[in-house]
């Protein structure tokens, strides 16, 4: 199998078990760190190990390659390392595999990250368990950590991260039917991305955050549609399967 790349050579090993496959991997990323070049492809084809574990339902193996990857980071800017792990991480989660190990993964994650010292990475790691604990219906710990990381944020010039978190707790006072804080938080996330550049599914989210409060709180129906009808159309122009929760 000499020759082959980490892609063709984890394929082809789908009867091995994990610890071996996981060996494998590992010893396929080392790489000479002055080797820019190797560096970005060994970078490439762990994103294309993680999205052909996520297309074929791996969880475990996509959990056991984020874990392997972490002594390759190091040979990646700040950037570059939070960048690839936030992707596998995301790939791991919307798997929605239900296995388990979920919290425990992120949390993992965040720990090697305030380890590394990767303030950028752990913060990102941070909001994305926020979304995890919403999602698992673990609204106190959603609260918690994300009034601690808005505290963060408000310091620093991510604004993308800072609309994000503000947008999640809006989510989670609503869900607790606190529609007060979760009309200022929604405030908050839309002052915010006013200021910046929104990626169009973020905007979409916003929107439709906008729709649920005004059909919920204010009975306003006709504000609402319309607020659902432009998330319809952000979700709907980068193909996102919410399009139809919006119109709906």
């Amino acid at each position: 199998m000499a020759g082959a790349t980490m892609f063709d050579r984890a394929q082809s090993l789908n009867q091995m078990n994990r610890q071996d496959l996981s060996k494998i991997v590992a010893s396929d990323l080392e790489v000479d760190e002055n080797d820019e070049e190797q560096i970005r492809q060994k970078e490439q084809r762990i994103l294309e190990l993680g999205e052909a574990y996520k297309k074929e339902g791996k969880a475990k193996e996509l959990a056991d390659l984020i874990k392997v990857t972490r002594p390759f980071l190091s040979f990646l800017s700040k950037a570059k390392a939070a960048k690839l792990v936030r992707s596998l991480v995301d790939l791991f989660l919307d798997l929605e595999a239900e296995t388990g190990i979920e919290v425990q993964l992120c949390k993992e994650c965040i720990e090697w990250a305030k380890q590394e010292k990767r303030t950028f990475l752990r913060q990102s790691l941070e909001a994305r368990l926020i979304a995890l604990y919403f999602d698992t219906g673990m609204y106190t710990e959603a609260l918690a950590l994300g009034s601690q990381l808005l505290r963060e944020l408000k310091k620093l010039d991510d604004k993308n991260l800072l609309v994000e978190v503000q947008l999640l707790e809006s989510k989670t006072y609503h869900a607790l039917s606190n529609l007060p804080k979760a009309r200022a938080a929604l405030t908050s996330a839309r002052t915010t991305a006013n200021a910046i550049y929104c990626a169009p599914k973020v905007q979409a989210t916003l929107d439709l955050q906008s729709g649920i409060l005004h059909a919920a709180d204010e009975r306003d129906f006709k504000t609402a549609f319309s607020y659902f009808y432009e998330a319809f159309e952000g979700f709907d122009s980068v193909q996102n399967a919410r399009a139809l929760t919006a119109l709906k």
